[in-house]
């Protein structure tokens, strides 16, 4: 069987990039994406290579960053906008093979195993020519990493930043990856990277020393998976992108200015939630069939439940059904920090037109369209909340 050649390509700072490169004014200036310190998410999300030479990290507060970098531009995320380069991305990787599988927005896996010898190139060579196009063509950097299974393609990516192709073959990928921390593989988050420390395992060497009844009693059978990726004898394939399947969840939640216990003020909430729910799952051609609610009260405890409903949409079909369920469940006099609306148990939604004036239809799925190409509608019930807030009605 011919040795595949995959490549995982990865956006340097996505988010931080994406605002760079469409902004010509922030152009050799320290930027940083964050939360927004007014609703307690004032931490970093990204930040580009200037900022980080400052010291600026990931997962620091915007405080912490300033300390570091005081002249450093922060800017609240625009996901929609991310959510449009990342697909002009696939774009640009489909012109080279139909095996591409997003991970996330910034990073995508490409088998062009058949590809080589019509395109009269090598991996490396492919990676190189991506790397150049994406430079050229969306003013940002990529790092690829080329190799013969998915998992050596990501730690290739990951080993060398930004903008650079690194290779990962079968004659030097254990002495290269095997002495690199655990945690350096996707998902080996905190809780398992400390359990395996534990017993004196901190590398991706020592993992695969591990025995498979071991590793099964340990953790469960997807670390003898793992292990055998490692190994370097895996098959997983790159699957093709006309035929991913669909995303297991959509969610959105907030954090509020204030903690809340109005059932009219977290309402309000829901259905503000189930409108960028409603919007994800329309744009992205989905209908849900389970819709969960979860919330966490001011001193952090998370409570949530859900429930299977017929398949929808709407977003006030999601936000009534996920009010309907709080009320299952919650005490309103308890004060809420934060809320999360869910929609699970996804498959695609069957193509029909839509009309303002067809009573059967929700109306609101017909406004989430119109946003789609012009832009976001005010509705009413906001614009009356805006008014109740403020120290003078007419402004």
């Amino acid at each position: 069987m011919k040795e595949r050649t995959i490549l995982h390509s990865d956006v340097n700072n996505f988010f931080a990039s994406v605002e760079c490169a469409t902004r010509p004014e922030l152009k050799d200036k320290p930027v940083a994406v964050t939360g927004n310190p007014k609703k307690r998410t004032g931490i970093i999300l990204a930040k580009n290579t200037i900022a980080k030479k400052y010291g600026v990290q990931t997962g620091q507060t915007i405080w912490e960053a300033k300390q570091a970098c005081p002249d450093l531009i922060c800017l609240l995320p625009h996901y929609d906008l991310y959510e449009e380069i990342s697909k002009k991305l696939h774009a640009l990787y489909l012109d080279y093979t139909d095996k591409v599988e997003p991970l996330g927005l910034d990073e995508c896996w490409l088998d062009v195993t058949g590809c080589e010898k019509y395109l009269g190139k090598n991996g490396k060579q492919i990676a190189d020519e991506i790397r150049e196009k994406i430079k050229t063509q969306f003013g940002f950097t990529v790092s690829v990493g080329v190799s013969f299974n998915k998992i050596f393609a990501k730690l290739g990516s990951d080993l060398r930043k930004p903008d650079a192709t690194n290779i990962l073959d079968k004659s030097n990928f254990k002495e290269i990856t095997y002495p690199m921390p655990l945690n350096s593989i996707v998902g080996i988050g905190n809780r398992l990277t400390k359990k395996f420390a534990k017993i004196g395992v901190k590398t991706i060497g020592e993992y695969v020393k591990l025995e498979d009844g071991f590793l099964k009693e340990f953790v469960n059978i997807t670390a003898v998976e793992l292990k055998q990726q490692l190994l370097g004898v895996d098959d997983i394939p790159v699957l093709n992108y006309y035929h991913l399947p669909p995303p297991k969840s959509v969610g959105n939640g907030s954090t509020t200015l204030k903690d809340i216990t109005s059932r009219e003020d977290i309402s309000k909430l829901i259905f503000f939630l189930a409108e960028k729910v409603s919007s994800r799952l329309i744009n992205q051609g989905y209908v849900a069939r389970t819709i969960g609610i979860s919330v966490k009260t001011s001193d952090i405890r998370r409570f949530g439940k859900s429930h299977t409903i017929s398949a929808t949409n709407s977003s006030s079909e999601i936000a009534q059904s996920a009010l309907k369920l709080l009320d299952t469940f919650w005490d309103y006099s308890i004060p809420i920090r934060s809320v999360r609306v869910r929609a699970s148990n996804l498959e695609h939604e069957k193509t029909e037109q839509l009309s303002l004036f067809d009573t059967k239809k929700d109306p609101s799925k017909v406004l989430t369209e119109i946003e789609h190409r012009y832009g976001h509608i005010s509705r009413a019930s906001d614009m009356a909340s805006y008014i109740n807030s403020a120290k003078n009605p007419h402004e």
